[in-house]
């Protein structure tokens, strides 16, 4: 039993991710407010769209447009719609307590069901006469405290919507990934090392895993991109260079089923190993960083982490890159096993 905890631990850790991570709802949020502009000194009422959120249901709701850490006015009157629809009337101040013509407003909603949500930069305000500057207008918002809703939920991002989901795969493929390869071209060099065809073979398993799960990455990375980004595929740098870095390694399979003779072979596949893996970190993590792209921690966008990767997804992205490293592992094992298998019953029939 002592082989075995670690596989079952890694089954019961995806099990976990995948029942939680399709389970757990998604915080409410804003999809929409329209009008986006609004001009100083006028009464505007700005249609807003939710998601997951309840307005009908809920006996408090309030609302306020913030302009910084201690300007903020509250609304005027809430019209309840739908319960993912209302409308808010706000008065906007003639005047702003800052120079600038125009300030982006952030929408602040609160009601007692679904707590408190955020929409930065819902409005930008045209300022008639930004030459004068007051404040007193902003001071009586009435913000105070906040409606707390109980219960895990993960965070609401605009667009991703319930896609969110697949950072719990889709990323964490990729992880396990990176750490299937990196055992693979350990065992490549200690093949180079040693000339012990054991490590050809643990080399060669744990690549072919790691190779599938790119290609899983790639998949769940297109289908991801159809809900996000209305396409399949993009021009995006940093799905061109995985698709490159996929290419090489795919060539390193064909490269270990063009020979029959065993020594050529695992002499010819551990030094492509170590070209594609020295081809990989470029091709994934620098190139896609020095010019524009979609995916987070590249082109300017920020990476994983704060607003984008909060407590809640934490939970599961963690243990997904867990889950998926010690299930790739307990799959190459099976191969390193069956690899032997096969040379035993060779050497028998010569």
């Amino acid at each position: 039993m002592n082989g075995f905890w670690w596989k079952i631990g890694g089954a019961l850790i995806f099990l976990y991710v995948l029942i939680g991570g399709l389970v757990i709802p998604i915080k409410p949020g804003i999809t929409s407010v329209t009008p986006s502009n609004a001009k100083s000194g006028e009464e505007m009422s700005f249609n807003v769209v939710g998601y997951n959120t309840h307005f009908l249901a809920a006996t408090k709701v309030r609302a306020w447009l913030k302009l910084d850490s201690i300007h903020a006015i509250s609304a005027k009157e809430i019209q309840k719609i739908t319960e993912n629809e209302a409308k808010f009337t706000f008065s906007i101040p003639a005047n702003f307590p800052v120079k600038e013509a125009v300030q982006p407003l952030s929408l602040i909603v609160d009601n007692d069901v679904d707590g408190v949500f955020v929409q930065p930069n819902a409005i930008f305000a045209t300022v008639a006469d930004s030459s004068t500057i007051s404040g007193e207008a902003w001071k009586s918002s009435g913000i105070g405290q906040f409606s707390v809703v109980k219960g895990i939920k993960f965070p609401y991002r605009n667009i991703l919507n319930e896609t969110i989901r697949n950072t719990f795969f889709h990323i964490a493929l990729w992880f396990a990934m990176f750490i299937l390869l990196i055992v693979g071209v350990y065992h490549a060099v200690r093949f180079m090392n040693t000339g012990d065809m054991i490590h050809d073979i643990k080399s060669a398993s744990f690549n072919k895993i790691g190779i599938m799960y790119g290609v899983f990455g790639l998949i769940t990375g297109s289908v991801w991109a159809k809900f996000t980004w209305d396409t399949f595929w993009t021009s995006d740098v940093k799905l061109n260079m995985t698709a490159i870095a996929m290419l090489i390694y795919l060539a390193y399979l064909v490269l270990r089923g063009s020979s029959s003779d065993h020594d050529r072979r695992a002499k010819l596949s551990a030094s492509y190993s170590i070209f594609a893996f020295v081809a990989l970190i470029p091709l994934v993590f620098i190139i896609p960083r020095m010019t524009d792209s979609l995916h987070p921690g590249n082109g300017g966008n920020p990476a994983l982490g704060g607003e984008d990767l909060d407590n809640t997804l934490r939970l599961f992205f963690y243990p997904s890159i867990i889950a998926m490293a010690l299930l790739g592992t307990w799959m190459s094992q099976l191969l390193i096993r069956y690899e032997k298998l096969k040379e035993k019953v060779l050497l028998k029939n010569q």
